[in-house]
Formats: C-alpha cells, sequence, structure tokens
C-alpha cells in the first residue's frame, strides 16, 4: 500500500490546479511553436519535409529526463528539509525564457541552429516538468487525481493553442522576433502562480525513501504501465507528426491554421479535457482510451483519403484536424494520464511519473522522424495510412494489458 501524505499537510486543491496548470500551458506554449507552429513556418519558407522532421529530434531530452529524474526528485525531497519544486521551477523557467530570447534574435533557419537552442529549452523544460508532475501527484489526495489531470490535458492544450495559433498569428503579423519575444514573457508571467503559491508555503519534512528507478521498475504497474504508454502514443500521436506540413501543402495559409489551430485547441481540446474526465469517472480509462483510438482510426482514414482528393473543401478538412489533433487526443490522454497518477508511489512520483512520460517522447520522436521520411518519400497518404494501420492493432493490445496486468 503506498503512503500518503497527511492530508493536513496538503495544499487546497484549488491553488495547486491554477499552479500545476500555469507550468503545463507553459511547457506546452514551447511544444506547440516547435511541433506545430515552427515546422508551419518553416514549410511556408519552402524547407523540404524530411528537415522539417529533424525538429523531433528536439522530443529527445523529454525520451531520456527518467535518467536524471532520481537525481532531481532527491534534490527536491530532501531526506529532511523541505521540497525544493519551487526552487527547480524558477531557475528553468528563467533559463527557458532566455532561450527563447535567443531564438528570436537567430531567427527560425538555419534549423540546426533553431534546433540546438530548442534542444536546450527542452532540456531544462523536461527537467522542470519531473518537478511539477512530482509536486502534483504528492500534493494532491486520490480523489482530485482527475482534476488534477484535466488541468494538466486542459493547460497543454491551451498551451498548444498559443504556441502553434497565437504564435503563427503574431509571426504573421508582427514578425518572428517580437512574437517569439511575447512568448518568452508569457513563460514568466505563467509560472508566478507556482512560485508565489502552494509551493512557496512547503514545510520541512524527514523522508525515508531515496528515490530511485530500480524502485520504480519493481512495481508491476510501472512495468506494464510503460507499455500501455508505448502502444497509446503511437496509436494517437504518429498519424498527426505531418499535419501542419500537410495543411499548409493543401493550401492553408499561415494566419488560417494559427487561428483555426488556436481555437479548435483553446476550445475542443480543453472542452475534451474536461469531458475526458467525467467520461473516466463513469466509464473507466480502459474503455475511453479504447474508445479514442478507435474514433483517431476513422479521422486517420479521413486524412488519407484528403490527400489524394485535394479538392475537398477546406473546412472540412479543418474541421476533422480539429477534431482529431484537439478533441480525441484530449479525452483519451486525460484517461491515460490518470492512469498514470494512479500507478505512481507518492513518495517519488517525479521519477514514476517521468518513466512514463519517457516512453511518451520515445515514441512520439521515433513516429515523427518516421513520419517525416515516409512523407517525403512516398506522399502523405502512404503516413497516414500506416498510422492507422498502428491504431487498428493497438486497440485489443491496449485491451489486453490493461485487463489482466494493470490494477
Amino acid at each position: 500500500m503506498l503512503q500518503q501524505h497527511p492530508v493536513g499537510k496538503r495544499p487546497s486543491p484549488v491553488s495547486v490546479f491554477v499552479a500545476v496548470g500555469g507550468l503545463y500551458v507553459g511547457q506546452s506554449v514551447i511544444g506547440g511553436l516547435t511541433f506545430l507552429g515552427l515546422p508551419a513556418v518553416l514549410r511556408t519558407a519552402g524547407l523540404p519535409l524530411d528537415q522539417i522532421g529533424l525538429l523531433y529530434l528536439v522530443v529527445l531530452p523529454w525520451a531520456l529526463k527518467f535518467l536524471w529524474s532520481p537525481y532531481v526528485e532527491r534534490y527536491r525531497l530532501p531526506r529532511l528539509g523541505k521540497n525544493r519544486s519551487r526552487r527547480i521551477v524558477a531557475v528553468g523557467v528563467s533559463i527557458c525564457a532566455s532561450g527563447l530570447l535567443i531564438l528570436a534574435y537567430t531567427g527560425p533557419s538555419p534549423v540546426s541552429v533553431a534546433i540546438a537552442v530548442l534542444f536546450v529549452v527542452a532540456m531544462v523544460t523536461a527537467t522542470v516538468d519531473i518537478a511539477c508532475d512530482g509536486f502534483a501527484v504528492e500534493a494532491l489526495a486520490v480523489e482530485h487525481y482527475g482534476w488534477g489531470n484535466a488541468a494538466q490535458v486542459g493547460g497543454s492544450y491551451l498551451g498548444s493553442a498559443i504556441g502553434a495559433g497565437l504564435f503563427l498569428v503574431l509571426v504573421d503579423y508582427f514578425g518572428w522576433k517580437n512574437a517569439t519575444t511575447a512568448m518568452a514573457a508569457l513563460l514568466i508571467s505563467l509560472a508566478l502562480p507556482f512560485i508565489f503559491g502552494p509551493a512557496a508555503k512547503a514545510k520541512p519534512e524527514t523522508r525515508e525513501q531515496i528515490p530511485s528507478i530500480r524502485h520504480a521498475l519493481k512495481r508491476p504497474q510501472v512495468r506494464t504501465g510503460l507499455l500501455v504508454a508505448a502502444v497509446y502514443v503511437a496509436a494517437q500521436k504518429w498519424g498527426l507528426a505531418m499535419l501542419g506540413p500537410f495543411l499548409i501543402d493543401y493550401g492553408f495559409d499561415l494566419v488560417t491554421i494559427g487561428a483555426l489551430n488556436g481555437m479548435g485547441s483553446m476550445i475542443v481540446g480543453f472542452g475534451g479535457a474536461i469531458l475526458g474526465g467525467a467520461l473516466v469517472r463513469s466509464f473507466g480509462s480502459s474503455r475511453v482510451l479504447i474508445l479514442s483510438i478507435a474514433t483517431q482510426t476513422l479521422l486517420l482514414c479521413a486524412f488519407a483519403t484528403f490527400s489524394l482528393n485535394r479538392d475537398i473543401a477546406h473546412w472540412m478538412v479543418m474541421t476533422v484536424a480539429i477534431v482529431s489533433s484537439s478533441g480525441v487526443m484530449s479525452i483519451g490522454f486525460v484517461a491515460l494520464y490518470a492512469c498514470f497518477m494512479g500507478w505512481s508511489d507518492p513518495r517519488q512520483a517525479g521519477v514514476d511519473f517521468t518513466l512514463f512520460q519517457c516512453m511518451d517522447g520515445i515514441v512520439s520522436m521515433a513516429g515523427g522522424l518516421g513520419a517525416g521520411a515516409i512523407a517525403a518519400r512516398f506522399g502523405y497518404a502512404t503516413s497516414f495510412l500506416i498510422a492507422a494501420g498502428v491504431s487498428m492493432l493497438a486497440a485489443p493490445i491496449i485491451l489486453l494489458l490493461m485487463r489482466r496486468h494493470v490494477k
């Protein structure tokens, strides 16, 4: 039985939702800018798809952060003393904002420079995320995990709306430098509720367990959960890796993509996160995961059809894109992240939760690099159909794992 912190030591759940939600928004601003906004900018400038696909190398820190998560967690949770989440977040966000300022002046190309800067930003953001997730799991009671997931996933979509939506609009109207500088200032603002909120009220504690990867991998929930995460992320994310370039090649301009992505993420994505929480509460995580995969399979087949029939109305293409990348994804990931929280040991939540997220990062990076190469050589239709096939195979595998191995 996992030990929970005494209820009296926990901060107000609402204050935790606001604090961690702000950090999740900030992290996703960077992610949306990197993986959705920047690819569209580069494609507009005429860069080939295989070079754009190299941006997914920036996922590498998120895939490997489990290597340093025990050290971050040991620093964050000393054997005797206060929780240091606040210090990690404050320093990390300052470095990330500085990285975006550098990128504002160096520009989006050459791609190698942008990747180098964003790689450093990703390293720091991934480290901050270890502290943020660990703090959320230990600060919230089990009955509040669902709302914690809603704050996480909803904040992620709001951040993506800004990074992939508002950012593109700002680039089109005010230029790269001004738009990227605005994103840096926004990161600082979003971190303030955490820095001056519940994390600032930490009390000294005595802790017996030393966080470690070995402790995590000894638990069957973690081992099987990693398999579930890998299969689910492949089913949901691989097909959407080239969505931004596809929309550009279909005839959409940056302003249209930015505006519709932004509205889609803010309304459909955030709404999907709330709906996902309700569905998980009513029907359970496994059923919601399977439902989202089945729906995504159909939508990927629709994208393959669009790529072969370029006379389909733009409003229909964009509607499917918003439903797929915002609605279905948000519902499914609320269910998946609820599982992550439940499978994590509160005494080293930063390590356990990080392992699950690293599997997400590894599979996402592989899919992004592969999708770019496949789309460049065989076309968008082949890329979407392969992703749909992966989704079809994923559903029964996840169902089997959830029923037999994860309790």
